[in-house]
């Protein structure tokens, strides 16, 4: 329960935020309420090694970026109390490489390729918040 209360204090308080994530991330939550719950309370963003196919699909319905490490070791970059930044969401595109700027507790920081499975339709969603966003016009 700590990261659903985690996440809602960072909305509460206006704070996106990001999930990192290991291999196979959303196994076995195929259902579109798991894509949903990061969404509502304030997530941008899915970080991982590798998603299960529907939760990723799923993600992007619900206007999350769900973005995998280029290279997965990676993942052992990023630290807990790490700040991160996005660079590259405003250019997304089909086969575009995304950035995590991860800004460790000692001030240094890690910039980490970011790669996509977007196809057009997907980003169009992504723009206008969420499939059913793009949907409604």
């Amino acid at each position: 329960d700590a990261v659903p209360n985690v996440a809602r204090a960072y909305k509460a308080e206006g704070k996106p935020w990001v999930v990192i994530g290991d291999e196979n991330y959303g196994e076995g939550s195929s259902r579109e309420h798991a894509a949903l719950e990061p969404r509502h309370l304030g997530g941008r963003a899915i970080i991982t090694k590798s998603f299960a196919r529907i939760h990723e699909t799923n993600a992007k319905k619900q206007g999350l970026l769900p973005l995998t490490f280029v290279n997965p070791s990676d993942y052992d970059k990023v630290q807990p109390l790490d700040k991160v930044d996005l660079k590259g969401v405003t250019e997304l595109a089909e086969g575009s490489q995304l950035t995590l700027v991860a800004k460790h507790a000692d001030g240094s920081t890690d910039e980490i390729p970011l790669t996509h499975t977007f196809n057009a339709p997907q980003i169009a969603w992504f723009k206008a918040g969420s499939a059913l966003n793009a949907m409604k016009g």
